[in-house]
């Protein structure tokens, strides 16, 4: 049986507050732990005992076995499965994010775990390393973002900084930063580069104006046909799929 204050404990990393205090985050999910074992060192596993015995060695510093109800009191989950695992949060350097080397995603105040976690997704599908985010972009190690990334956290670098000082100093280097805007530039018809920036905004507001000040290089998804009218926008998570697929398409 699962103890009261191992469940507290495990439920206390909802919380950002609680997560940066202890430096970890909680995955769940048969495949999304075992995918996460060989990269993560994890503190705690707690898992059914048909589970642990299909995986061998797990590497857990704790090791749990626990029933269907121990687990649904430590779950985020609706419907959770046969095992759940804290993770420590891994230490990225923001200096292996080249964009002079290689294609990077920056977010400027992405607001939903769900929307981060789908984006985090699209990166590793698109080969895309590294993924800089403004200090005010949702937590890609909330319980909702990691289970939305399916896994992707495994191959994807996400860093957190003051994203218009970063972009300030790309930009004194030349770099390409790009950015989706009304009055852009067609996607499908303007030269894309094969390394820089691809900027995302907010779900509400876009690109802020301080970001947007700094791109040098405006897109512009088109709706089809252009005379037709539209709703006023895409989510940002298609929208970053369509980018993203269409700089890999001419690469």
């Amino acid at each position: 049986m699962l103890s009261k204050s191992k469940v507290k404990q495990i439920r206390s990393l909802e919380l950002k507050k609680f997560r940066n205090e202890t430096n970890t985050f909680v995955a769940e999910g048969n495949k999304l732990v075992a995918d996460m074992l060989p990269a993560f060192e994890c503190d705690l596993l707690i898992a059914k005992p048909s589970w642990m015995a299909t995986q061998g060695d797990i590497p857990a510093k704790e090791l749990l076995e626990a029933d269907d109800n121990d687990i649904r009191k430590a779950s985020f989950l609706k419907n959770p499965q046969d095992v759940l695992a804290v993770f420590k949060r891994p230490a990225w350097s923001l200096e292996e994010a080249d964009p002079q080397q290689q294609l990077i995603l920056a977010l400027d105040g992405i607001q939903d775990p769900g929307n981060l976690g789908t984006i985090i997704r699209l990166a590793d599908w698109f080969g895309i390393e590294h993924i800089v985010c403004s200090q005010d972009t949702a937590d890609a190690f909330s319980p909702k973002t990691v289970q939305a990334t399916m896994g992707a956290l495994v191959h994807v670098k996400v860093h957190y900084t003051d994203l218009p000082a970063y972009l300030q100093k790309q930009a004194e280097h030349q770099v390409p930063l790009y950015g989706t805007f009304l009055d852009g530039e067609n996607i499908y018809t303007k030269e894309l580069s094969e390394t820089g920036i691809i900027i995302m905004g907010n779900e509400g507001n876009g690109i802020r104006p301080e970001t947007e000040a700094l791109v040098n290089e405006k897109l512009y998804i088109p709706n089809y046909p252009q005379e037709r009218e539209t709703s006023e926008s895409l989510n940002v998570a298609i929208a970053t799929a369509v980018v993203c697929a269409e700089f890999r398409r001419r690469g």
